[in-house]
């Protein structure tokens, strides 16, 4: 984008041409480049936000969730928006990042922050405490560690779809036939009328 060079003198490169601004304009292009590219960031993580929470298996994991699609959306702002960004935000400008029209406080961010971080430390000690018990020995649970492992299997090959035509065309194939498998799975998981545990 622009570098502030030590100089009074400022560097900037538009539409790939290095140019040299005047000091009496550095301040205005700085606050320029400042703004739009919080408008690339505010972009880039809300068009990454309504992929990943449209996704049909983040669908079907969050309806079952201990947490709300607002707390899910908090909580995924805080954590990968520093990511997407390159760089330390804080509160007031994760707050701007949200999907939601209205202004949205840094108390209001912060307090839904907190209740996502509390549901997820909850829904972690009942995991641990199930542990704990010795429920996760009973055989009941076995539909879950399976469907566990098939999101692993398909993260993996997200992650490897890449090479010749022929071989992507190859992992995509066998990636839709997880993605369905896990939804069936997970579906049928999530109706009371059919679980086990």
């Amino acid at each position: 984008m622009f570098k502030a060079s030590p100089t009074t003198t400022t560097i900037i490169r538009i539409s790939g041409n290095l140019k040299k601004t005047n000091p009496v304009y550095k301040s205005v292009f700085i606050d320029n480049v400042g703004r739009n590219h919080r408008l690339k960031l505010k972009e880039t993580v809300q068009t990454w936000l309504n992929v990943a929470l449209n996704d049909p298996i983040a669908r079907i994991l969050a309806e079952n969730s201990q947490l709300t699609k607002t707390q899910l959306e908090t909580l995924l702002i805080d954590v990968l928006a520093e990511n997407l960004s390159g760089k330390s935000l804080n509160y007031d400008e994760k707050a701007r990042l949200r999907l939601t029209k209205a202004k949205l406080s840094r108390g209001a961010f912060n307090r839904t922050l907190k209740q996502s971080k509390e549901n997820v430390i909850k829904s972690i000690y009942t995991v641990v405490l199930l542990g704990y018990l010795g429920v996760f020995e009973s055989t009941t649970l076995d539909p879950y560690l399976e469907i566990a492992n098939k999101l692993k299997e398909y993260v993996e090959a997200h992650e490897e779809a890449h090479g010749e035509p022929k071989e992507l065309q190859n992992r995509l194939e066998v990636m839709e036939i997880i993605r369905e498998e896990i939804e069936t799975s997970l579906k049928q998981l999530s109706n009371p009328s059919e679980r086990h545990v």
